[in-house]
């Protein structure tokens, strides 16, 4: 995976990730299988043109859903979290 842009999958907004930003200048991003934290951190340093200070990675794994008598998986996700050095801002928010 030599593309930074192949890396970042999109970025994830919800509730907790807007305050986790506001409070701790923490940005979570959905990326693919088979990166690592160093990886993700040139990926999002190439990107965005910031400074990361850490990278943490969780993996989340599929959920069983049911829809009547029929039952499935929801999606496999990789989240990372990447905290931002003092400084540095990623607005995710100012596209939309």
């Amino acid at each position: 995976m030599s593309n930074a842009r192949d890396i970042i999958v999109r970025p994830l907004v919800t509730e907790k990730t807007i305050r986790s930003q506001e409070a701790d200048n923490t940005v979570v991003f959905e990326v693919k299988k088979g990166t690592n934290k160093i990886q993700i951190k040139q990926a999002i340093e190439e990107i965005f043109n910031v400074k990361v200070d850490h990278v943490n990675v969780v993996n989340q794994k599929p959920k069983t859903k049911r829809m009547g008598r029929y039952v499935g998986k929801a999606n496999h996700l990789k989240k990372a979290y990447i905290t931002l050095k003092d400084g540095y801002k990623i607005d995710i928010l100012a596209d939309k």
